[in-house]
């Protein structure tokens, strides 16, 4: 059984989109998404330097549109989808709950209202390496931070006020081999972002849904759903709330999953995956040139 998975924020890196516009058909449909949303999304996925593409309002909806469009690339069947934070927006395009020009509609409201709730205080994000989840944590709540995603293979990411990040590199948990900020503009996942949930509820509420065609993984609590209104309530909720990406790579196990492809730009989930799902085979989409290597991955896996 093979699963699609799609990255979050901090996946981007200068020029990642370029190679994908080189597809047939590719530039045009870039072009159209980004009259859409009135973001250039050519322009930040090829010219823009990494700081232009940390902003949440612009990373966001490029994610999502270079997922959409390495996985038409593909031309997958998969029998399962998920993806991690805002790689949910797109797992849910690619299991035909809401349509792909709304995808995009969707996660620029959520771009935008997550940058204006960052903008309100000064906060981040940090990954913890190594260490034990049941020490970690407390530890972290201790601090007044939140494990904002428990992504398994060893890795939480906590989330909070500057002020708390810092205290944090000075007093790491037990077991902990290092701690590395992220470069992203706020405490995502945290109440910090409360405000941009109601804005968010606002956008869903014009949504044409349906339920998905294929098995959907939430990263609320790495539960399938299969009831379209009810995975776009998660997405809702999601921003202001632990993403559980522990318990999706659980349920995929559950599942039987025996592969994993990870959309464009692929790497830091197959990463999770590699340490995580033992057994289970694995390809990021980076380029094109990745294609044919993934489309001889589902040929082996997709009808098991």
């Amino acid at each position: 059984m093979l699963v699609l998975v799609a990255p979050g924020q901090g996946a981007q890196t200068p020029g990642f989109l370029t190679p994908w516009l080189e597809l047939p058909g590719a530039a045009d449909r870039i072009a159209e998404w980004s009259d859409a949303i009135e973001l250039d999304l050519a322009h930040y996925g090829t010219k823009a330097d990494a700081d232009a593409i940390r902003d949440t309002a612009v990373a966001q909806p490029l994610l999502v549109a270079a997922g959409l469009l390495s996985a038409a690339a593909l031309d997958a069947s998969p029998g399962v989808v998920a993806g991690h934070s805002v790689g949910e927006i797109t797992a849910a395009a690619f299991a035909g709950v809401i349509e792909e020009k709304a995808a995009l509609g969707f996660v620029r409201t959520r771009g935008l209202g997550m940058a204006e709730a960052a903008a309100v205080t000064e906060t981040g994000m940090a990954a913890l390496l190594g260490g034990d989840p049941e020490v970690t944590v407390p530890h972290l709540e201790k601090l007044g931070l939140t494990p904002a995603n428990v992504n398994g293979g060893g890795q939480i990411v906590a989330a909070g006020t500057a002020a708390q990040i810092a205290a944090l590199t000075g007093d790491m948990p037990e077991g902990v081999r290092r701690v590395v900020p992220l470069k992203v503009a706020g405490a995502f996942h945290t109440h910090h972002m409360a405000p941009a949930v109601e804005r968010l509820r606002e956008a869903a509420a014009t949504l044409k849904v349906a339920d998905p065609k294929v098995t959907y993984v939430s990263n609320a609590d790495g539960k399938t759903v299969a009831d379209g209104a009810e995975v776009i309530s998660r997405l809702v909720g999601q921003v202001a709330n632990p993403v559980r990406w522990d318990l999706c790579m659980e349920t995929f196990a559950e599942l039987g999953v025996t592969a994993l492809i990870e959309a464009a730009p692929g790497g830091t989930l197959v990463g999770l995956a590699k340490r995580a799902l033992p057994g289970v085979k694995t390809l990021a989409l980076k380029t094109p040139d990745d294609l044919d290597a993934a489309r001889a991955l589902i040929s082996e896996h997709a009808g098991a």
